[in-house]
């Protein structure tokens, strides 16, 4: 089946005018303009044609259509008068916002929301089988409490994987409620039947990451908010030619290739999916299989854009997401992208003045490559954490990575098993948490010292 997409590519992009709104009870991680501007990115990523922006900001949302009515109205009249067939709303609708909304604006205007728009890009960006699992398995929790009149027939989606047929098409008036009953159910048998196919690939990914991780080579996720540049770091930090574009979500599957560190170790870099505020909750549930390369790594790489103006907001989403899917206790080196842009070199010493340990380069010129390999060995093989742990005599081969790969003081053997006490480096420190001294995850932000 075709991608789904928000517009027909062989006629004139769908104009669109966007909508954002503030409640003030609920501040943006953004402010209101500037996520309008990336909405309006993130609309051009999808195809459409941006004719305008407005907002609103209001105490209380109108149950019935989250904004106000003379808001409703005046966007009904900016429709018409810029023949807009697409009203694109900045947050995720609830469905009786879009259900009123819909009434409101008539059949011959589309309402949809960030996360539609969202899921829409993931569609055409999935270039793997995993991938339009992944995203068909998001558009379908998206859609299961949203059918109403305007819920498209699966029956005229043909040949199947419905989840992919463009969140955003204008679909015909359901032909009743015993009809809209039969898609649920079918929707639901779908979804049952994605999340186990998910589930066989998240066992596959679980078998080749313990192959990877008996390898001893280690492996560091490359992380950040979309469009900071981690593809192009990872070209250039192994030629693998991944596709760049300047657009967000330009590259959705996960790409990993070895990196030589000096000294001549090697280590596994993995390029995953671009993080983003509002990233839609169905979407880090049904990315799992994907984000637990990024659980799983030895070590995080978070790639920064130091010339974006909301560079500070950019690194909370980040970090609000990696809370997200249980990720923060994975170490973490901070990049900061993209110098080659800034006016002068003092600009990059204030940068990384204000990014506690973080390494400034450029992945277009690759200045600054060098000393970022140099700190990520430093990292994984330099920087040791003290840890105590008391380890299951059946988990002989952590016992056997701690004496290779780690410095011992204590050596102990309980009926509980063996205790030792010394210190790790802080990419092992996840797969030793469950067993630590106090019974809970080792933090990566743990008091460290340098390897004498």
């Amino acid at each position: 089946m075709a991608k789904g997409k928000l517009h027909n590519t062989e006629r004139v992009p769908d104009r669109a005018i966007l909508v954002g709104v503030q409640i003030a009870a609920e501040p943006g991680l953004l402010p209101l303009e500037d996520s309008l501007d990336e909405l309006a990115l993130l609309a051009d990523t999808a195809g459409l044609e941006v004719a305008t922006q407005t907002y609103q900001r209001i105490n209380t949302p109108n149950p019935k259509t989250l904004i106000g009515k003379g808001k409703v109205h005046e966007i009904k009249a900016l429709a018409e008068e810029l023949d807009a067939q697409v009203v694109l709303f900045d947050d995720e609708l609830q469905p009786r916002h879009q259900r009123e909304l819909e009434e409101e604006f008539g059949d011959k205007r589309r309402v949809i929301d960030r996360t539609a728009l969202i899921l829409d890009i993931f569609a055409q960006h999935a270039s793997t089988h995993e991938g339009a699992l992944q995203v068909e398995l998001a558009q379908y929790e998206y859609r299961l409490p949203r059918l109403t009149r305007a819920w498209t027939h699966l029956a005229r989606q043909g040949g199947g994987g419905g989840g992919r047929s463009g969140v955003g098409g204008v679909g015909l008036r359901g032909p009743g409620e015993t009809q809209l009953e039969s898609d649920r159910r079918e929707i639901g048998k779908r979804i049952a039947r994605l999340r186990s196919d998910l589930e066989k690939v998240r066992a596959h990914r679980g078998r080749y990451r313990a192959q990877r991780k008996r390898s001893r080579i280690p492996i560091i996720a490359l992380v950040g908010y979309t469009n900071a540049g981690k593809s192009t770091l990872l070209n250039a930090l192994t030629q693998a030619e991944v596709y760049v574009a300047d657009k967000l979500f330009a590259t959705l599957d996960p790409t990993t290739r070895k990196v030589r560190l000096p000294g001549g170790r090697e280590a596994l870099f993995t390029d995953t999916v671009g993080f983003i505020q509002k990233l839609p909750h169905t979407l880090v549930r049904a990315f799992q299989a994907t984000l637990e390369e990024v659980k799983e790594a030895d070590l995080l790489l978070h790639v920064l854009d130091v010339t974006h103006p909301n560079v500070h907001e950019h690194a909370e989403a980040v970090m609000q997401t990696l809370d997200e899917i249980d990720a923060r206790h994975v170490p973490m080196l901070t990049v900061l992208n993209k110098i080659d842009r800034l006016d002068d070199p003092e600009s990059a010493q204030a940068a990384l003045a204000e990014f506690d340990g973080a390494v400034a380069v450029s992945a277009l010129t690759g200045q600054g490559l060098d000393d970022l390999l140099a700190a990520v060995s430093n990292k994984l093989y330099e920087t040791l954490t003290p840890i105590e742990v008391t380890l299951p005599y059946e988990q002989g081969a952590l016992i056997a990575l701690f004496h290779e790969q780690g410095q011992v003081d204590l050596v102990e053997h309980t009926r509980a098993g063996v205790k030792l006490r010394g210190r790790l480096p802080g990419r092992l420190l996840a797969r030793y948490s469950e067993f630590a001294k106090s019974g809970r995850k080792v933090a990566a932000t743990a008091t460290s010292s340098k390897a004498e």
